[in-house]
């Protein structure tokens, strides 16, 4: 697996002017982590959705991203998930914001999470196994190679459970207009995808090797029509269940 650290300084560069949070999504993050005061956010990038009224500390790999933080952002430290640098049950709540695909031990980072948690793991992940993400337009008729890749990076949802016990999974649709540039965040906006700033804040698109072929049929699509013909259904809907899901897991469970 690759190092989220030298990706990010590579593709991050312009990160945050693509990935703003959207507050819909922050809602049901800050719900997610219940009466939590202290929260340790682990692979924080540039500090999309760092609840405003916790104390919370951060905790990034690369230095492109921590550049990219907000002044006022909460205070960060370098570091990976494996290897945390705080005591057990240091913070009510940890969490972990669509950055588990990027981590080199997933298992590890998850046991780390867990043990300086006192009360609870919440996690903000793709389900790249949902049917539904595989029948999304972008996959289906431009971009099929990254539906394998999203396979073989995103953890199955069984492996939470596997790692962390019981865990809760909520559903987290995606609305029309959705701030947040990730992969699916452009289901009812086409022409986004032809931004090349976007495509850059979104790490999917690693996985294909040329994106001009698709890129073409798509800009054809749009200006023939023949995309909102197919896609008809799609521009009747103000949110879509493409896959991401909230995990809430237990904390207070050491490594040890």
């Amino acid at each position: 697996m690759v190092s989220a650290a030298p990706l990010y300084d590579r593709i991050g560069r312009d990160y945050a002017s693509y990935r703003k949070p959207d507050a819909r999504i922050a809602g049901a993050i800050r719900a997610a982590l219940g009466d939590a005061r202290s929260v340790l956010n682990v692979g924080a990038g540039a500090g999309s959705y760092e609840p405003r009224d916790c104390n919370v500390v951060a905790v990034e790999p690369s230095l492109e991203m921590i550049r990219q933080r907000a002044p006022d952002a909460a205070p960060v430290v370098q570091g990976s998930a494996e290897s945390l640098p705080f005591a057990d049950a240091s913070f009510d709540a940890t969490l972990a914001i669509l950055t588990l695909h990027h981590w080199k031990d997933r298992a590890a980072g998850l046991r780390e999470l867990q043990r300086v948690a006192r009360e609870r793991v919440v996690l903000f992940v793709f389900d790249a196994e949902f049917v539904g993400f595989h029948q999304f337009w972008l996959i289906r008729d431009y971009f099929p190679e990254i539906s394998t890749y999203d396979l073989t990076i995103a953890p199955p949802l069984a492996e939470f459970e596997a790692l962390l016990g019981p865990c809760e999974i909520r559903s987290v649709p995606v609305p029309h207009d959705c701030t947040d540039g990730f992969a699916g965040a452009y289901w009812r906006r086409p022409a986004s995808y032809l931004d090349p700033g976007a495509r850059a804040a979104i790490s999917s698109f690693r996985a294909v090797p040329d994106v001009n072929p698709g890129l073409e049929r798509l800009q054809r699509d749009i200006d023939s029509g023949r995309w909102a013909t197919r896609n008809a259904e799609l521009l009747r809907l103000h949110e879509l269940d493409l896959g991401y899901r909230l995990i809430i897991a237990r904390g207070g469970i050491s490594a040890a």
